[in-house]
């Protein structure tokens, strides 16, 4: 079953969100909300994948972003019983519509609400990160492993998705930030940054806003590395949360030291 799943993301990938990259045309690209896009390439990739996935797993259920869209009850569905999908079609959308990299397709399987595989694909790399549980992380055939040590705060390189965090907390956050080597405010796709503190290109990254589809594949992916992913107030990250932002990192050692740096007692 991975490789059909990882066969038919690549599908999607090259027949449907290739093929319009740099080419949308004029009414193809919508606002959700402000600052929020959607493009006809989410829609039909979303489809696509809707169906693959259902044949491969005949009887399981689907989640996908814009499926909640357009009824947001669809969300509860994580929590069911059984086998569920859950489904980022384009992750990065804004940057695909300004004709910028990255943006990934993600997929995971929720069995009994409990994350059992993932999967995260870098569109234009063509480097699919995949994940199942108890058997480890891979990019592509390597397997992925953290880094085990605890770098100073002064050597560490991390993203902070101010964008959407509250007032206080980005008042806080701005208040520490120089603490750290670099600190940008993301690639604005979810499906990057964690692979990416997977294999230690950054050592950290917050995010506030936590979608189940731009969350649940990449966090399992980081924690089948050997990485951390909570709650910023130290309690772990659940595939159904939705509040209280979270935190990673590549281990426990980093994920303390970048909290206590922003938040010292």
């Amino acid at each position: 079953m991975l490789d059909q799943v990882d066969e038919l993301i690549r599908e999607v990938a090259g027949s449907i969100v290739l093929p319009r990259f740099r080419r949308l045309e004029s009414g193809q690209v919508e606002q959700k909300a402000p600052g929020d896009l959607v493009t006809v390439v989410d829609k039909e990739s979303e489809r696509a994948l809707t169906a693959g996935l259902s044949r491969i797993l005949p009887g399981s259920s689907v989640v996908g972003e814009e499926a909640v869209a357009a009824d947001p009850g669809v969300v509860a569905r994580v929590r069911d019983a059984g086998a569920v999908w859950v489904v980022d079609p384009l992750d990065g959308t804004n940057n695909y519509a300004a004709g910028k990299t990255p943006f990934t397709i993600m997929v995971a399987l929720l069995r009994d609400g409990e994350p059992a595989a993932s999967w995260i694909l870098n569109v234009v790399a063509d480097r699919m990160a995949t994940a199942e549980i108890g058997s480890g992380a891979y990019i592509e055939d390597d397997r992925v492993k953290t880094r085990t040590d605890g770098p100073p705060p002064g050597t560490m390189r991390g993203t902070l998705a101010r964008h959407y965090f509250p007032a206080d907390l980005r008042r806080q956050v701005n208040a520490h930030a120089d603490a750290f080597a670099s600190v940008t405010n993301g690639h604005h796709c979810a499906g990057y940054e964690y692979p990416s503190v997977a294999t230690d290109e950054q050592q950290f990254a917050m995010f506030w806003r936590i979608l189940p589809w731009d969350h649940i594949p990449g966090a399992l992916f980081l924690t089948e590395a050997g990485g951390v992913v909570r709650h910023i107030d130290g309690e772990p990250y659940r595939p159904a949360d939705s509040e209280r932002g979270i935190l990673i990192a590549p281990n426990d050692d980093v994920w303390h030291t970048v909290r206590d740096t922003i938040f010292p007692s």
